[in-house]
């Protein structure tokens, strides 16, 4: 860990963190999650440094050690495409693969769709590619499902303003290591759905989350809550939704999100193939939405066996 190299880059008035770890001609940029940060790829960067890669992972604006935007509730999945174009202009790199993890995903993704010429292959995690549409979830779960909860301005900041942040990673941390949605009763909040002496998952340790409960102190949730769970609606004007480039979505088979409206279909069935036509995906079988930190050597070996073919 403490190889890895931390700056700043400049993209317009903001200064953005980014990690860094390796001297490889071959870049892999990782885009985290949330409740995540730079951090979760902490095992990935190390082994794909050690393997010859330069491994990079920004914080998204208004994440972790990066600034936040002057205003927060106007940020979208746009802001962060222009981010990444302007931190690979910075440092000087051509084509780089792409690795995404939970809504990370969608920028890696769009990106890839929008700059193919700057992407040699996408890695996802947790979540597929899924093609512009309207939100299939919004008319089979109820009101107390956990983005309608979050995507209501004030709500979630009234749940979360009752705990530090490092209880609020906590909570997330442990309910989306289950395999059920986290849905909340009519006058329930998110955070009562986790009880004060419910357990870390064992993978995850204390002072992981005391790493993400500083960074999370530091930054807040305001842009976390804004993007990505009041920008999900946002139109890309995509003329052609197709990823082209080589494509590799790895899945835990006890993730929470195959309990979501169609992603059995865009994990399992051949419409996953539809709009990623150069698509692998690979289950781990006992793996959770977290996989990347919970066996991280199995994700380790996918990546590198992906990069080794698409280089």
């Amino acid at each position: 860990m403490e190889e890895i190299e931390h700056k700043l880059v400049n993209v317009g008035a903001l200064k953005l963190h980014i990690a860094e770890i390796g001297t490889g001609p071959n870049v892999v940029v990782f885009l985290h999650g949330f409740p995540e940060i730079w951090y979760s790829w902490r095992h990935q960067m190390i082994a794909l440094a050690s393997a010859g890669f330069r491994a990079i992972a920004p914080d998204f604006r208004g994440y972790g050690l990066s600034d936040s935007p002057p205003q927060p509730e106007k940020t979208n999945f746009s802001h962060l495409l222009h981010d990444l174009l302007a931190i690979l202009d910075a440092l000087s790199l051509s084509k780089v693969f792409i690795v995404g993890k939970d809504f990370g995903s969608r920028p890696a993704y769009l990106f890839s769709i929008l700059h193919p010429e700057r992407v040699l292959g996408v890695i996802t995690l947790g979540v597929p590619y899924v093609p512009p549409r309207p939100a299939l979830y919004d008319k089979v779960l109820p009101e107390g499902f956990y983005i309608f909860r979050w995507a209501v301005p004030g709500r979630a900041e009234a749940d979360f303003g009752r705990f530090d942040a490092k209880t609020v990673v906590r909570n997330v941390y442990i309910l989306f290591s289950k395999s059920e949605i986290p849905i909340a009763d009519e006058n329930q909040e998110i955070m009562d759905l986790v009880a004060p002496d419910t357990p870390l998952p064992s993978w995850f340790t204390e002072e992981d989350l005391a790493t993400y409960g500083a960074l999370y102190e530091k930054s807040g949730f305001r842009t976390a809550l804004q993007v990505p769970y009041r920008s999900f609606g946002e139109d890309f004007n995509l003329s052609d939704p197709v990823v082209k480039v080589p494509a590799l979505l790895i899945m835990g088979g006890k993730d929470y999100v195959f309990k979501f409206p169609g992603i059995e279909d865009l994990t399992k069935g051949e419409k996953a193939k539809e709009f990623v036509p150069n698509l692998e995906i690979t289950f781990i079988p006992e793996g959770t939405h977290f996989v990347q930190e919970q066996f991280p050597e199995q994700v380790n070996q996918l990546i590198l066996a992906f990069l080794a073919k698409h280089i």
